[in-house]
């Protein structure tokens, strides 16, 4: 089966047409999805959706672009939803200096406390991190437990994170023609240390990029990671599975 680590199902492009969102990415083999939180104060509603759909599980954060908007939102609260039982990481968590849409300082308020609650409930740690490697990098030292960089990239940190044992998820951009750098990471990687990830609805991989992104088009981000690594495409899927299935605690 192949594995969506990183998507918004809660987002309003989907909203109408979520039934066959699902069904056409279990058509493509699409075993199991994960749907990132982005915002906390909405989780009722992703956890809904993840009830719909048995093969469908969530996180819980919220993202640094929304920090001012959630900003003070204590690990304790977060620690308490994560026990619905499909709740199964913490994030998409993090810093981003080059959007900026939350203050900096209400995004390191709030990543600490996401990094606090993963230390107390043992789930992993979704990251986001844009132009603020040298921060973020730091403070998860913190984290003692299994981190998760979506969307990874930062391919000139690679023997830092291979030697943290963080995850690299890759998303549709890994198959743009000038990605040059991170698919050369990609290709390196430890194989133990893959996921790949839609973050639909953005970053439509090639030969669909520019249009909406779903959770069955993560087959064309596994095809094109399988061929810059050399491998099949089904080897590499069983074992993005498995490091999924580690990683995530999914049944």
């Amino acid at each position: 089966m192949l594995v969506d680590s990183h998507c918004h199902l809660d987002f309003p492009d989907f909203a109408d047409d979520l039934d066959a969102i699902v069904a056409r990415a279990e058509t493509a083999g699409i075993g199991r999805i994960i749907t990132i939180s982005t915002r906390v104060k909405r989780l009722t509603g992703l956890l809904a959706i993840t009830e719909r759909f048995p093969n469908v599980y969530c996180s819980v954060g919220t993202h640094p672009h929304h920090a001012d908007e959630e900003d003070g939102v204590p690990a304790s609260e977060l620690i308490e939803l994560t026990k619905h039982p499909k709740v199964v990481a913490l994030g998409e968590a993090g810093l981003d200096y080059f959007y900026q849409h939350g203050s900096r300082e209400a995004q390191g308020r709030g990543f600490r406390a996401h990094i606090a609650a993963a230390r107390a409930t043992g789930l992993p740690l979704v990251i986001h991190t844009r132009d603020a490697d040298e921060e973020t990098f730091p403070m998860l030292e913190q984290a003692r437990v299994p981190v998760v960089l979506h969307c990874f990239s930062s391919p000139g940190r690679l023997s830092e994170v291979v030697s943290r044992g963080y995850m690299l998820s890759f998303a549709g951009n890994v198959t743009y023609p000038k990605a040059l750098e991170l698919q050369e990471a990609a290709r390196r990687a430890p194989a133990e240390l893959l996921l790949a990830e839609t973050d639909s609805p953005y970053l439509a991989p090639v030969p669909l990029r520019g249009r909406p992104n779903t959770p069955a088009n993560v087959v064309h981000t596994v095809e094109f990671l399988a061929g810059l690594r050399g491998v099949g495409r089904d080897e590499l899927a069983a074992q993005i599975e498995r490091n999924a299935t580690r990683v995530f605690g999914l049944p």
